[in-house]
């Protein structure tokens, strides 16, 4: 009788060993990281607008019209890590907000800053979407009209690590 209590025991014991491991495990693999992905979120409420996956390398755009010089423009930044590279301008007119004093090269009408070595590193990007200027970004081949997704509401741009936890939830 005695060796079946013992025998009871040690099975529970071992049970409880297992499950503990495998609690430690499940916690371990939520935290792994299952890739990256661009945010774009409200800067007042926080709340998620887009979610889109991301590599580093992968190039982020932000077009619009400029809102004094009525011209298009296209903001280039490439993924690297958590921060967003800044590494192409295009623009068809000098404006405010625009690059005036670096070396630009005209491509069919188009002012082209095209820096040897990207010189913005940015953690994120805040952006007013407007309904005038047209917001949109560019993720790689993928086309969010910023406008209509966010209602013209002020948001922040960044990327950020996903767990296993994050995906499923």
């Amino acid at each position: 009788m005695t060796d079946r209590i013992t025998r009871r025991k040690r099975v529970a014991v071992a049970l409880a060993a297992v499950a503990v491991v495998l609690v430690a495990l499940a916690g371990g693999a939520a935290a792994l990281s299952t890739g990256k992905v661009l945010v774009v979120e409200d800067v007042d409420t926080g709340e998620r607008y887009v979610t889109e996956p991301v590599d580093d390398g992968s190039t982020v755009q932000l077009q619009y019209m400029h809102s004094v010089e009525k011209t298009p423009v296209n903001d280039v930044y490439r993924v690297d890590g958590d921060a967003l590279v800044n590494t192409r301008m295009e623009f068809e007119s000098y404006g405010w907000g625009l690059p005036s004093r670096v070396n630009v090269t005209n491509v069919n009408g188009t002012f082209v800053y095209d820096p040897p070595e990207p010189i913005i590193t940015l953690d994120s990007l805040s952006v007013s979407p407007g309904r005038i200027a047209d917001h949109t970004l560019v993720v790689d081949d993928r086309r969010i009209d910023l406008v209509a997704k966010t209602n013209a509401s002020d948001v922040r741009i960044h990327v950020e690590r996903r767990t296993i936890t994050d995906v499923l939830l």
